[in-house]
């Protein structure tokens, strides 16, 4: 054969087929001059890393500091956030308790479906994170003291510390229960939607607010949620962070 023809490969049953650039070019079946985009690997086909206990540790640490010291500048505020937060924040209105104590309580009934519905291990994550929440919310008010604040500074600030402390409980396998374990616990049971049961818990927690708060405090908060909920979805997207706890 000339060297003008591309040399051939021999197959198991005898015959030859002529390997092409792209065959030469190939290694374990991926053409190497070609990529694949990080959005189209799935999560079990990348090596898997599991955070150490410290890590786990560390991270509970940082997030539910974030997240109290969000809490505290609604709080100054006068604002209010989703979920069971939110029920909180509107009941420290309401009734003068502390957020912290408000908060812990609010979350006990939830420990339960916790069990059921997530196992042990995130039930126990749940119920430190919670309790860490609960005891830093209750001293970060005394740890710093704010003689003034701008209310629309307060909820981008305190919607971005919340949602950075809620990508890092997230991604080490933390949730700070309540509602959402709820509505996960609801679509397994009755096939409720579970955006929708949050979706809902937030709007029933947005019309309650009217008896308590003014507009302006409302339309803040919104923009806090909003805040929030942007960080979390530009920072949290499958293929760009794999973390196992």
């Amino acid at each position: 054969m000339s060297k003008e023809h591309s040399e051939s490969t021999p197959l198991k049953n005898g015959q030859d087929v002529a390997a092409s650039p792209r065959d030469e070019g190939q290694e374990g079946g991926i053409d190497q001059g070609e990529r694949p985009e990080l959005e189209d690997v799935e999560p079990e086909d990348v090596p898997q890393d599991p955070h150490r206990l410290h890590e786990d540790a560390l991270a509970m640490l940082l997030g539910t500091l974030l997240v109290a010291l969000g809490v505290t500048f609604y709080s100054q505020a006068m604002l209010l956030a989703g979920s069971t937060a939110g029920l909180a924040l509107l009941a420290q209105y309401v009734t003068g308790i502390g957020f912290g104590g408000m908060f812990f309580l609010i979350n006990l009934p939830f420990y339960y479906l916790a069990i059921k519905r997530m196992g042990w291990s995130f039930t126990l994550r749940t119920f430190i994170a919670t309790a860490l929440l609960s005891i830093f919310a209750t001293l970060t008010p005394r740890w710093i003291d704010i003689a003034a604040l701008n209310p629309v500074y307060a909820a981008v600030i305190g919607g971005s510390l919340l949602g950075i402390g809620l990508l890092v409980l997230i991604r080490h396998r933390t949730s700070l229960g309540g509602i959402n374990i709820l509505a996960l616990y609801l679509q397994e049971r009755y096939g409720w939607r579970a955006g929708y049961v949050q979706l809902g818990v937030d709007m029933l927690i947005l019309g309650l607010s009217f008896l308590v708060l003014d507009p302006d405090s409302i339309a803040l908060s919104v923009l806090g949620a909003v805040t929030m909920n942007l960080i979390i979805a530009l920072n949290h997207k499958p293929g760009r962070y794999i973390g196992v706890s």
